[in-house]
């Protein structure tokens, strides 16, 4: 069954969603790839809990007792702001540098002091866990700092990337081109 609003201004192509529109600013920050399955399903279990939590403090609010309601409405919004969060998080380029998103921290570097970004295969963490599995990582090599101190951006095992070899290597390959874009500038 044909669907007209995905074919009224070009064929449906899936590997065409991920690229950059020529006429997007480059000066704003942007994900190269889309976050992945894992870390999506994980955000909607959250928000699921979150509306348990808030159907909770409206139960709460209209049995009378306000500042119970209060503070379960507070923990919901809480747990939103995590979700939100979740979905955030993942490597961020622009003009300026690259930007890594972490759940509790966010740290830039400008394209100065990039020295490389290559793909390597070495042992990653499996969905962020201490357990280890044989991958690939996208590490970022910086001038100021040892060569052998190695920051993985990206890793095929985690929550973009657990099962989608080829989403990993567009992503890797798009910020491989962004560092040797800017990195001459």
């Amino acid at each position: 069954m044909p669907l007209p609003f995905l074919t009224a201004d070009r064929a449906f192509d899936e590997a065409a969603d991920d690229l950059a529109l020529p006429f997007d600013d480059r000066d704003h920050w942007r994900r190269p790839y889309r976050p992945g399955p894992w870390r999506v399903g994980a955000a909607a279990l959250v928000l699921l809990l979150a509306s348990y939590v808030l159907f909770a403090a409206v139960i709460i609010a209209v049995a009378g007792t306000l500042p119970g309601a209060a503070i379960t409405f507070g923990g919901a919004l809480l747990v939103i702001l995590c979700a939100l969060r979740l979905l955030r998080v993942g490597v961020w380029v622009s003009a300026q540098g690259l930007r890594r998103v972490s759940f509790f921290r966010t740290g830039t570097t400008p394209w100065a002091q990039v020295a490389a970004v290559r793909t390597v295969q070495q042992p990653v963490r499996w969905l962020g866990l201490p357990r280890t599995v044989q991958g690939q990582a996208l590490v970022l090599v910086r001038a100021d700092r040892a060569p052998d101190d190695l920051t993985p951006l990206l890793t095929t095992h985690n929550a973009d990337f657990l099962a989608r070899m080829e989403a990993f290597d567009r992503a890797a390959d798009s910020i491989e081109v962004w560092a040797d874009e800017y990195r001459r500038v």
